[in-house]
């Protein structure tokens, strides 16, 4: 049975995940790893939703305020054995509610175009293309997407 936790980024499972992530995202990304992780601390993140079944992590993600009407969504991650059940989808919709109910509208993220199956995830999801914003603005590998949480 999969269950979901809210917790926050000093949770050794999501710590776990993360450095699994950055490993996948270093091998896709190459030269432009650097850019990226520079804009993927884990620090200070107060909202965060880990994935459990059987007792293990399977999965991750994380939300930080990006404007007062908009949570940035950072750090999803579905290890590659565990793809294809459900778990990203299920951990993107726990954030939005948590999102919608600390007051925000939005919710905005930024994926690369080398990582197909999350733009896949987002745009299921309800996710629409937006121009790419803030540090993103001209990357040509950055794509960008926005969906309305507040009910």
């Amino acid at each position: 049975m999969l269950s979901l936790t809210r917790t926050d980024s000093h949770n050794p499972d999501f710590r776990a995940l993360v450095a699994l992530l950055d490993h996948d995202l270093a091998m896709r990304d190459g030269a432009d790893h650097g850019f990226y992780a520079q804009f993927n601390k884990v620090d200070a993140i107060r909202h965060v939703v880990v994935a459990y079944q059987d007792g293990e992590a399977v999965g991750c993600g994380a939300f930080k305020e990006y404007s007062p009407t908009e949570a940035e969504v950072k750090r999803m991650y579905v290890p590659a054995a565990r793809r294809g059940q459900g778990i990203a989808g299920l951990v993107l919709a726990e954030l939005e509610r948590w999102a919608a109910a600390e007051g925000y509208a939005a919710c905005v993220l930024e994926t690369g175009r080398k990582q197909p199956e999350a733009i896949r995830l987002y745009e299921k999801s309800g996710y629409a293309h937006i121009p790419n914003y803030g540090q993103y603005a001209g990357v040509e590998n950055s794509v960008c997407l926005r969906k309305e949480v507040a009910g």
